[in-house]
């Protein structure tokens, strides 16, 4: 069986920084000929500031309900797309509640390990500081339940090229149960 893109709910992929949400994400809104938005793009466009910037200018709990507010309105267009969350994005409660009903949500998940050699503190991640793996581990631990209560699938991504995690989307969304 094969996903054609015709399901009714939008497509959002979720997981921790450097678990290749927005590369995946634009490679299967590609694929289905589908819209993509990535959250932390839309939210630098709308404010003007990077999430840095953000960060920094008004904190994590200011940032969290902007995300939240962003997120809301994606879901609430009424057309089928690709959306990339940020990370964090499944922090705020009303977030998880508008992913479980108005979204069809993939988990892509990582250990610590492989997101830490994915991502490399560079200024542009406002929560890696100092030790970023510890930082990982501590994040894979606090979310991964929030990830697992929101995600209708969940695809692994340690030691597999992208094809393969392409692959391994397009399979999980053919099995969709259509609402």
């Amino acid at each position: 069986m094969s996903f054609d893109g015709t399901g009714t709910r939008p497509i959002v992929f979720v997981g921790l920084m450097g678990s290749g949400k927005s590369t995946v994400g634009r490679r299967i809104a590609t694929r289905l000929g589908l819209p993509f938005v990535d959250v932390d793009a839309e939210i630098e466009a709308r404010t003007g500031a990077t999430i840095a910037e953000l960060f920094v200018r008004d904190g994590e709990p200011a940032f969290r309900i902007l995300e939240a507010d962003v997120v809301a309105d994606l879901l609430a267009r009424d057309e089928r797309g690709v959306i990339s969350c940020g990370g964090g994005a499944v922090l705020a409660e009303r977030t998880r509640d508008r992913l479980r009903t108005d979204a069809e949500v993939v988990w892509l998940r990582a250990r610590a390990s492989t997101l830490a050699h994915r991502t490399a503190p560079d200024g542009d991640r406002p929560l890696l500081t100092g030790d970023h793996r510890a930082t990982l581990e501590r994040l894979v631990t606090e979310r991964e339940p929030l990830y697992a209560e929101v995600a209708d699938h969940v695809v692994d991504v340690d030691l597999v090229d992208r094809r393969a995690v392409i692959a391994a989307v397009l399979d999980a969304l053919a099995h969709e149960v259509p609402t």
